[in-house]
């Protein structure tokens, strides 16, 4: 269901971006096409205060999603090499930090490879130690609103979707193809890692997390496979977050830095200051992203859950859950004269777009709803 939901909003996504990106076409007659952020698309459909709102939700679930990478590193480091978690974590999320685009994107290219051999050999031995049996146990299906928050953190990719509609040049058809097929490999991956835990949560005769029913075998390799793959999963993801979050934030400063530029040109530096003038305002970025995260997973231990719950259940949910269908009616409602083939999709889907927006603000109110009964219990 979660999946389904998903990859409506991202179809949402890549009609609405390329229906904007051929009207900037057409109203400036260029055939560059650029990529048009979310922020982007809120403002041209929903007015300022969809930008405002973009913008906000946008800057929470980065600083969210950076608490939980940097918390659950320092976790799993600590199981590695037994370093105290708020020192690990800080040391890992720096040495990330530390680095060009170019350089990240090939770190990132290597960890993403490892990492998908990793799942198949664990997924593989996981089998072998009889993962697999067991699935007709019993079920408690009143217990999955409160997963929905890490399902939706862990399946969600439409950060991509500008990205991905620029690449292909605004082909619908190629883009659609492209999402479908992108969203279908994770899933499968969490479809087989779920049915292993539920085929190891049989042999455990009270509750517990079936890793370390899987890290309990009497082969002490697999408990370091385990590791080793949690670890790239969250350097993976830690790398993207980094590198999207801190170009946000350098197009904020670099356009401060343009209306506060002064009318003469100053000295021409050199040495040290020389590379600070050419490297200020990425510096300024990554301190801006890094620096807070770390002093909060520092400050609040086992911030990890906490976190995943923030960014799924609230900020992933409102950014690419209420957003879109919001954004959709909007343009809806100013193309209903006159529409383009593209967008009937959207121009005869009113229905299906307020059931999905409707689900999406479902989500949003039952993990109120769950936090609310947390917090007077």
């Amino acid at each position: 269901m979660c999946w389904v939901f998903l990859l409506i909003e991202a179809l949402l996504l890549v009609e609405i971006n390329v229906g904007l990106m051929k009207e900037k076409r057409k109203r400036e007659e260029d055939n560059e096409l650029e990529v048009i952020s979310i922020r982007t698309m809120a403002q041209e459909t929903l007015g300022e205060w969809g930008a405002a709102m973009a913008t906000v939700t946008y800057v929470f679930l980065g600083y969210a999603s950076m608490v939980a990478y940097t918390s659950k590193s320092g976790e799993i480091l600590y199981h590695l090499i037994d370093l105290p978690e708020s020192i690990s974590g800080f040391f890992f999320t720096v040495l990330i930090s530390v680095g060009g685009t170019l350089a990240t994107d090939q770190v990132n290219r290597w960890l993403t490879a490892s990492m998908i051999g990793l799942l198949l050999a664990i997924e593989t031995l996981a089998v072998v130690f009889g993962g697999w049996s067991g699935l007709e146990g019993a079920s408690d299906w009143g217990k999955v609103p409160a997963t929905i928050p890490v399902v939706i953190f862990s399946l969600v990719y439409h950060d991509l979707a500008p990205v991905l509609c620029a690449y292909l040049g605004g082909d619908l058809q190629r883009i659609r193809t492209a999402v479908f097929l992108g969203s279908v490999v994770p899933l499968l991956a969490l479809l087989i890692w779920d049915a292993i835990a539920l085929g190891l949560s049989v042999h455990a005769e009270r509750v517990v997390d079936p890793l370390d029913l899987l890290m309990s075998v009497r082969w002490s390799g697999l408990s370091f496979m385990v590791d080793a793959f949690s670890l790239l999963a969250v350097g993976t993801s830690l790398i993207g977050t980094l590198l999207g979050f801190s170009q946000f934030f350098k197009e904020q400063l670099n356009n401060s830095l343009l209306r506060e530029s002064p009318s003469t040109q100053p000295n021409k530096p050199f040495g040290l200051r020389k590379w600070w003038e050419r490297n200020k305002v990425g510096c300024t970025a990554i301190a801006m992203v890094v620096a807070p995260p770390l002093f909060v997973s520092t400050a609040v231990p086992d911030a990890f859950s906490a976190a995943t719950d923030i960014a799924g259940g609230y900020c992933m949910t409102v950014l690419y859950g209420v957003l879109p269908p919001a954004m959709a009616w909007a343009m809806h409602s100013r193309r209903c004269e006159g529409a383009e083939k593209d967008q009937k999709a959207i121009l005869t889907g009113r229905p299906a777009i307020l059931g999905i927006g409707l689900f999406a603000c479902g989500i949003v109110m039952e993990q109120i709803l769950q936090d609310l009964s947390i917090l007077h219990s």
